[in-house]
């Protein structure tokens, strides 16, 4: 079963931006974009998600099938080992919004990123809290393709099969390189989990300002054997 949204409630919030971009000291000039932004991609932006249940089964060591289509990747088997059900999404910013031209104002391209990076975030969090609650899973945990050398990005195309054309729906295409646009879209897989999983804590890049959990060589490690 697949469910689509395509007007997801969103408020943005010029002090929102402004701290998403982590700015050491006041900048009146940056700030004063962000407001002027806001004001225009509010009325302008609608995010959107899609997702659907699917069924997990043919497990291997490496593999296994999500709705007939098969994924390779040993985390993703060991987080999926003892889950049945598993719920695929797309989420974007919209190409409302991915098409509007800032222009060559260097300043009002970061802000407009911020703003873009905001709004995927909002989809993906709404489409989490909604399948939570319709689906009484508890804890949840995901996994997105290219996140992980493990899970590379070349996977998307297995993903975005699974929703048989559906995708068209919300706006979103995928690259001969396996890239979503709108750029500020992501793709991935929710399943209930009983220890939370965060793709982060395998990842040892410092800089990032995605991340959402600290490095664990011990994690990583236990992977790599």
């Amino acid at each position: 079963m697949i469910e689509i949204f395509k007007d997801i409630p969103f408020q943005l919030e010029p002090a929102v931006i402004i701290k998403s971009l982590l700015l050491r000291t006041p900048q009146p000039r940056i700030e004063k974009k962000v407001g002027e932004l806001v004001k225009v991609m509010q009325p302008l932006a609608h995010p959107k998600a899609i997702f659907k249940v699917s069924y997990v089964d043919n497990k291997s060591t490496d593999s296994l099938d999500i709705d007939g289509v098969r994924f390779t990747g040993r985390i993703l088997r060991d987080n999926l080992g003892s889950v049945n059900r598993v719920f695929p999404y797309i989420a974007t910013c919209g190409r409302e919004i991915e098409n509007y031209d800032a222009g060559k104002d260097m300043i009002g391209s970061l802000c407009l990123e911020a703003i873009k990076l905001f709004l995927v975030g909002k989809a993906a969090n709404f489409l989490l809290d909604y399948i939570t609650k319709k689906y009484a899973l508890g804890q949840v945990s995901h996994m997105n393709p290219g996140s992980l050398t493990d899970w590379p990005l070349t996977q998307q195309e297995q993903l975005f099969s699974l929703f048989q054309g559906a995708d068209a729906k919300i706006g979103v295409r995928l690259s001969e390189g396996n890239v979503i646009h709108p750029l500020k879209s992501i793709s991935g897989i929710y399943f209930p989990t009983e220890v939370k999983f965060e793709s982060c804590r395998l990842c040892p890049r410092r800089k990032c300002i995605g991340r959402l959990a600290a490095y664990s060589a011990e994690m990583a490690k236990k992977y790599e054997k």
